[in-house]
Parts: structure tokens; sequence; C-alpha cells
């Protein structure tokens, strides 16, 4: 009797798998941001004239990494037990993170000096 092989270590993720992680993080990222930058009044007359363009665009795509890192954890979390904790502990360690990482290079120069 022939058996056969079980591939389903190396199929690749869905696509809506990673999507929606990914936009979910996109999305605290921008309003995170939009809140910081909303509240900073009046810009240094030192800064460039679009400097808040920078972070609007890092910081969300910062967070859409992080989304991304939840979404590559998704098979350690699914062993369940002490794994799983770990799994959503390192995820949202890791989105933190790559957050303000992506907030400071974002501001860098302007408002992170």
């Amino acid at each position: 009797m022939r058996t056969q092989p079980n591939n389903f270590q190396h199929q690749p993720l869905p696509p809506a798998s990673v999507r929606k992680p990914m936009l979910l993080g996109a999305a605290i990222g921008l309003v995170l941001i939009s809140f910081f930058l909303l509240g900073a009044g009046e810009p240094a007359p030192e800064w460039p004239r679009l400097w808040w363009v920078r972070p609007l665009g890092v910081v969300p795509a910062a967070g859409a990494l992080g989304g991304l890192f939840y979404s590559i954890m998704d098979p350690v979390r699914r062993k369940g037990g002490w794994r799983t904790a770990l799994a959503y502990i390192a995820s949202l360690w890791v989105f933190f993170l790559v957050l303000w990482l992506g907030t400071v290079l974002g501001l860098a120069g302007t408002m992170w000096d």
C-alpha cells in the first residue's frame, strides 16, 4: 500500500491569512502616528515642507511587518500549550518593537531628534 507524503508543512500560507494581520498592523500604525502628528503643533522652520509624509508611510509599513510576523507565528500558535502563549508574547513584543523602530525612522530628523 502506497502512502502519500505529507506536504502540509511546505504549503505556502494562503494570501488572506497574511493580508488580514498585515492590514490590521498597518491600520494600528496609521492611527497611532496620525494621533501623534495631529498633536504635534507647528513644525520647526528648518524641517522640509512635507515632513509628515515619511512618518505616514514608514510607520504603517512597520505595522504591516509586525502583522506579517504574527502570521508567520501562526503554526507555532496552533501547537497549543506553552508554545501558544510564547508565540503570542513574541508576536506582541516584535510588533511593538517594529512599530517603535518605524516611528523612530519615520520621525528621524524632525520630531525625533
